[in-house]
């Protein structure tokens, strides 16, 4: 039986408490601390449980399919993880559509980040400071010891276990069903999660930050503005703040390691003020307090603070389908900052949005030449074929994604649309087979593998193919529900 503290343990090895920070800047060679043995799960193993863990995740908490959100998301995951201790590990990170201020790690180098998170850091490198810090985590191996624990369950239990762990504080019942399931399975998850292996996060996390060349000092700012904002709250504490303890000790431990740096300016980029108006209207169930948000801002700040007022402003006009309102805003902003991708797709969607379906190819096919590695584009470009009715030319820049983008639920979704437009149907329920089964909903993934098996028109490849996935579905849902 899984007591209290060590469900607390648990918990907070998975929402990454921050406790202590040691001031010395100096470049350390840290011992891999949570690594018993190297031995009991396999780097495959672990990468196979981050994967299934990933799923599990989409089954119960809402992730954001946004692919502007998720391009911006991803690339200061990845320049944090160019300058960690260990850049060649494999990470994957994204956003959770919720309120709440909280980030987490799990299995794999899986990260997620709070919408809620986002919105309450002032400054980009606030956002930085705490990504910085869940990295750390992982690559000095502090969850390693609960993979120990996990790999004695199958993987999609264990997944599942980790995932309803994660958002127990969201979802009780769920967290509830989790510790039974350890439980009957006589599994006691142990986490020696030390003083030494926060101090040993805090100081990686700092030196990723400022060889990242964002600012140490965020860390403290940060910090201290939650622990003065909590008292406001009273039993309703965010999340973050009851699993990343903010004291006073711990700022000032923080504040003096980070004033070593030499001080410097850290403007925020144009991509983090983008997505923080476009989640700020997203995550929105009245648009006037985002309009009335905004409204000051149109007039306040740097001219590039107005031009994101203006933005915010016209992604609320398309969302309530004020079109004309927002093609102005949108049509003057790529006059204005003709290097500005998220203002060039707004201009398109704005088109395609009013159906307007020349127009919206017209634009996303210039964005697409003015931006040519951009993934958020070639996704946006593609649903706008579909749309307009142009499968083929559609799966010819599907083709181009890159190998990330292919990893994502929305892939296989787009994919199965595309064959189903060309009236393939065996291939579009194959397909969406394998976007229910990346959305964790692996029963609806072999109802469409029944489905696709029973389509005219297979071939002995695809007939193999659809065989093996259903034997592969259908055992991991028994096992499932056997666990």
């Amino acid at each position: 039986m899984i007591k209290k503290p060590a469900l607390l343990l648990i918990l907070s090895l998975f929402l990454q408490g921050n406790r202590a920070f040691a001031p010395d800047i100096t470049k350390i060679e840290l011992p891999d601390m949570g690594d018993s043995s190297g031995t009991l799960i396999s780097p495959a193993q672990e990468q196979q449980l981050g994967e299934a863990f990933y799923r599990s995740l989409h089954s119960q908490i809402v992730i954001s399919q946004d692919a502007e959100i998720q391009q911006y998301i991803e690339g200061i995951g990845r320049k944090l993880v160019a300058n960690s201790d260990t850049p060649g590990n494999p990470f994957h990170f994204f956003v959770v559509m919720d309120n709440a201020i909280n980030a987490f790690a799990g299995p794999g180098g899986y990260i997620g980040i709070n919408s809620g998170l986002i919105l309450t850091a002032e400054a980009e490198s606030e956002l930085a400071s705490v990504m910085a810090h869940e990295i750390a985590h992982v690559t000095q191996r502090h969850l390693y010891r609960a993979f120990e624990a996990a790999s004695r369950l199958s993987i999609p239990t264990a997944a599942a276990t980790l995932a309803a762990i994660l958002i127990g504080t969201q979802s009780p019942e769920l967290a509830q069903a989790a510790i039974m399931a350890v439980q009957a399975g006589s599994i006691q998850f142990q986490i020696d999660f030390t003083r030494d292996n926060e101090q040993e996060a805090d100081r990686v996390g700092m030196q990723t930050l400022a060889a990242s060349n964002f600012d140490p000092r965020s860390m403290p700012i940060f910090f201290e503005r939650l622990q003065q904002s909590s008292r406001y709250y009273g039993r309703g504490v965010p999340e973050f703040l009851r699993t990343h303890p903010v004291t006073s000790s711990r700022i000032s431990d923080t504040r003096g390691r980070a004033e070593k740096y030499p001080y410097q300016q850290y403007p925020d980029s144009m991509g983090y003020l983008l997505t923080q108006a476009k989640l700020r209207v997203l995550s929105a169930n009245d648009y006037t307090p985002v309009l009335n948000y905004f409204k000051p801002r149109l007039s306040q700040g740097t001219q590039q603070q107005r031009a994101v007022a203006r933005y915010g402003t016209g992604l609320v006009h398309l969302n309530t389908r004020n079109f004309q309102e927002a093609e102005q805003i949108f049509k003057a902003l790529t006059q204005e900052y003709p290097e500005q991708p998220q203002f060039a797709t707004a201009y398109a969607r704005c088109a395609l949005e009013a159906q307007n379906f020349s127009n919206a190819l017209a634009r996303y096919q210039a964005a697409m030449q003015q931006f040519p590695g951009n993934q958020a584009i070639k996704l946006e470009t593609l649903s706008a074929l579909l749309k307009a009715g142009k499968p083929e030319q559609a799966r010819q820049i599907l083709q181009m994604l890159d190998t990330n983008t292919k990893r994502q639920p929305v892939y296989f979704k787009l994919l199965a649309q595309i064959y189903s437009d060309l009236k393939q149907p065996a291939e579009s329920h194959r397909y969406l087979a394998e976007y229910y089964y990346a959305m964790g909903q692996t029963d609806a993934a072999i109802t469409q593998i029944k489905l696709a098996q029973k389509s005219p028109g297979i071939n002995y490849y695809l007939s193999a193919i659809l065989n093996e996935r259903l034997v592969f579905f259908i055992r991991e849902e028994e096992q499932r529900k056997r666990n």
